[in-house]
């Protein structure tokens, strides 16, 4: 079959609408889940329409207001539906029919976190499409040597505040299948104050530290400095608040482990 010059024209030019096409529309598949939310800040453009051209924050319900179509709940939406309800909205209206609009997410404040306490720069963050603890927690600057190894996760669901604990040593986790903690939009993570003990008298370094997991009195005057020359392993006492806030002394073993919140080292000539 032969094919004149037109013919291959014409087809060339089919040929090459299709594939803009095409590419157009993989585009808009791929930005399919850049999801617009509260607060975020969009520029929509009318194409042939510069006057039209507006820069907007979404409000806390979710609505934008343009140029003649008035308000518009937009939040949820990917920024491709969001561009086909204006221009839905533009055609109803009888102002601008098949109107090619496009929407751009100037700032997504939406999509972050906020990472508050013991962490060395707390603030708020932005979120990729997969992000876990580790990597909010990586963003912040790492936990502060006060930091506690457990973190609580606030996550909002139909307006109700969910708290979750979640360990920071089963999420570094070398095993085979590790589950690391998936952060969400919107989700509040705190870092507490890890639990300290106090240890004063006859060290080297007297003040407060953090109570490590399975801490012994020997560890805990290695932390302190070690004694000073004065100071002696007799009679060591230890403070102990019980459940009710009551302070109590017990005797001190070099080996024990516990959960004391007090240890008094005694000069030698105060028991010689």
């Amino acid at each position: 079959m032969h094919i004149n010059d037109n013919m291959k024209s014409i087809l060339t030019t089919f040929l090459g609408r299709w594939i803009l096409l095409c590419l157009v529309l993989f585009g808009r598949l791929a930005l399919a889940d850049n999801t617009i939310g509260v607060d975020d800040v969009l520029r929509i453009g009318v194409y042939g329409y510069d006057d039209l051209k507006t820069e907007t924050r979404v409000s806390s319900n979710g609505r934008i207001t343009f140029p003649m179509v008035g308000e518009l709940q937009v939040a949820g939406k990917s920024t491709f539906k969001a561009e086909q309800l204006i221009a839905n909205a533009l055609s109803k209206g009888g102002f601008i029919q098949d109107a090619h609009v496009s929407v751009i997410i100037l700032e997504n404040n939406s999509q972050r976190v906020s990472v508050l306490g013991h962490v060395n720069a707390p603030g708020r963050y932005p979120l990729d499409s997969v992000t876990t603890l580790i990597d909010v927690i990586a963003m912040a600057g790492g936990i502060r040597d006060t930091g506690e190894e457990k973190v609580i996760i606030t996550r909002y669901e139909n307006g109700q505040a969910h708290k979750q604990e979640i360990d920071l040593h089963e999420q570094l986790s070398i095993s085979e299948n590790p589950k690391h903690f998936e952060i969400q939009q919107g989700d509040v993570i705190y870092v507490p104050k890890a639990p300290m003990f106090y240890i004063y008298g006859e060290v080297q370094h007297p003040g407060e530290f953090p109570v490590e997991k399975d801490i012994s009195v020997a560890k805990a005057l290695s932390i302190g400095g070690g004694l000073t020359p004065r100071g002696t392993q007799n009679d060591i006492i230890i403070k102990r608040k019980d459940t009710q806030g009551k302070v109590h002394e017990l005797e001190a073993r070099l080996s024990k482990y516990g959960n004391f919140s007090h240890i008094l080292i005694p000069r030698i000539y105060d028991f010689g």
